[in-house]
């Protein structure tokens, strides 16, 4: 069995275990680039969940990566494993809403509304203009759309899947899709994955970043698992 998993720095147990973001950030691992560092990876929710279902995790989450990118990397992980989808299980988290993913130079660049991020030079107007006029409510409504298309592709294809949200959820989005219970509660603020592990009081191991640790971690795998099982989303080939 395959679990494969996608989303941003929390599905790629970012400062989990070590103090990088991404692989490249460890000096010995510069040709991994933005994959998960293995040390964090190790401890990550998709490992737990990977371990008690006895499955092989494959986890393409990238930290400060968009909604855009965890689609369009899972639609070619899904593209090249055909054969391989009635024994896969897909977790996807989603990211806030307004990140997006630009094309340049032969290569996707990730940027959010921080107006920290960097891009070539002939993307940076192009950055300013972006951040300065982000609008919020389009950008939540894209995504909602967007990710409303996946589920029901997914559907067709008759894949199973989960999905969460990471810290942004659609509960000012007025017209709401019956998910059934493919989403973790999409229209409550307090069922995204950072309202649910401070609720439970876990802390952030870097404040800044909005990271949790191994112990979080866990009972994120935890969580996700009984989920899983009280409302029989897997059913093992």
């Amino acid at each position: 069995m395959i679990l494969y998993v996608n989303g941003c720095s929390h599905s790629a147990a970012a400062e989990a275990a070590t103090t990088h973001g991404w692989a490249s950030d460890d000096g010995a691992l510069l040709d991994m680039g933005t994959a998960p560092h293995p040390d964090n990876l190790a401890v990550s929710y998709g490992q737990h969940v990977a371990d008690a279902l006895d499955a092989d995790l494959i986890c393409e989450a990238s930290s400060g990566g968009s909604n855009d990118r965890t689609i369009r990397t899972t639609l070619k992980w899904i593209e090249n494993n055909r054969n391989k989808l009635s024994d896969t299980f897909i977790v996807l988290q989603w990211t806030s809403w307004e990140r997006e993913e630009w094309f340049y130079g032969s290569k996707f660049w990730q940027v959010n509304a921080s107006g920290i991020d960097t891009v070539p030079i002939k993307l940076e107007d192009k950055y300013k203009h972006y951040v300065i006029n982000v609008d919020w409510n389009i950008k939540t409504s894209e995504a909602h759309a967007k990710i409303w298309e996946m589920h029901c592709y997914l559907k067709e294809l008759g894949v199973q899947h989960l999905f969460f949200s990471g810290h942004s959820t659609f509960s000012d989005i007025y017209n709401q899709h019956n998910w059934g219970k493919n989403y973790i509660e999409p229209y409550s603020r307090e069922h995204s994955y950072n309202a649910i592990l401070i609720n439970n009081n876990f802390e952030y191991v870097n404040p800044k970043s909005f990271h949790f640790g191994a112990d979080a971690h866990c009972y994120w795998g935890k969580y996700l698992l009984q989920y899983i099982n009280d409302n029989n989303l897997l059913t093992l080939k």
